[in-house]
């Protein structure tokens, strides 16, 4: 299933993002969760992280086969070129193929905690979707940010490096995750005028702990609206509290999305069921 086709039939497409698990116990637990969710909520696809510098390469590969063909849901690979050659990108990419993966998330990665890079072959995303849509045949996606990226000159430079990603052949985008849907709005009308046509969409984390929202939001240079910051602060110690507000923002923000034209939803789960279940079950009851 080629994930670019899910876009533009007039549903609207959920998907669930989650990170590889460290230990094998972690792993079949994590395959208990995602089989819980697609036996309740169906997602049209999902999608497993990738590491650092490769960090969690073996396990990624891994989970992303199992999911796939133990139980049998439409699965994408984050693939993250930064430390890697060549060589192990096409050994990569041939070994998803060969598990019957057809859909990357194509991304440059973070830089490994120790600074260092050994070696690498790309230094962009870009390189990395222009080398996969010359010698592979996969749908790529890339992701874009819609309160710019965290080490962009600029907006617009931004926005420019985004427009090279469709050129070179991503298919569709995810955003990084944002509270405020007019981010996400703004940042759509400024891609179709700058000519990205492909489908945007919409990433959500569920907020179900504060401190772990905030350091995010630090990391990936979103923000947290003055307001919604200002109900979770109160309820900071409060976890049942913390999590009621953080589903019933996004049941709010998921609803705006999808009434006003976003062509689906991604969900940053953290590898948790019970806010992704909330908050996907209330837009299917409208």
């Amino acid at each position: 299933m080629r994930i670019a086709s899910l876009y533009g039939t007039g549903k609207p497409v959920f998907s669930f993002e989650f990170f590889p698990p460290k230990t094998e116990t972690a792993e079949e637990d994590l395959l208990h969760t995602i089989h819980d969710l697609n036996e309740k909520l169906q997602p049209d696809f999902v999608s497993v992280t990738y590491g650092a510098g490769g960090t969690t390469r073996a396990r990624t590969l891994d989970t992303v086969a199992r999911i796939q063909n133990e139980l049998g849901i439409h699965t994408m690979a984050h693939l993250a070129c930064m430390g890697h050659t060549r060589q192990e990108i096409a050994e990569i990419v041939a070994h998803l193929r060969d598990q019957g993966i057809c859909n990357i998330l194509a991304l440059r990665g973070d830089p490994p905690k120790n600074g260092t890079v050994n070696h690498t072959d790309f230094k962009y995303a870009t390189d990395l979707i222009a080398y996969l849509q010359q010698h592979f045949d996969f749908d790529i996606g890339a992701a874009c940010y819609p309160e710019t990226h965290p080490e962009a000159t600029s907006s617009d430079d931004d926005l420019n490096y985004t427009v090279r990603k469709t050129r070179c052949g991503a298919r569709f985008l995810i955003t990084q995750l944002f509270f405020n849907n007019a981010d996400y709005f703004a940042f759509v009308d400024r891609a179709r005028a700058a000519g990205i046509g492909c489908p945007i969409v919409p990433g959500i984390m569920p907020i179900t702990n504060v401190a772990q929202v905030e350091r995010f939001t630090k990391m990936c240079g979103a923000r947290i609206p003055e307001r919604l910051a200002e109900r979770l602060n109160r309820y900071r110690e409060d976890a049942g509290a913390v999590m009621a507000v953080g589903i019933e923002h996004a049941i709010t923000q998921c609803r705006d999305l999808l009434d006003r034209g976003a062509p689906g939803l991604h969900f940053y789960t953290l590898n948790k069921s019970l806010a992704t279940r909330g908050i996907l079950a209330a837009l299917r009851a409208l």
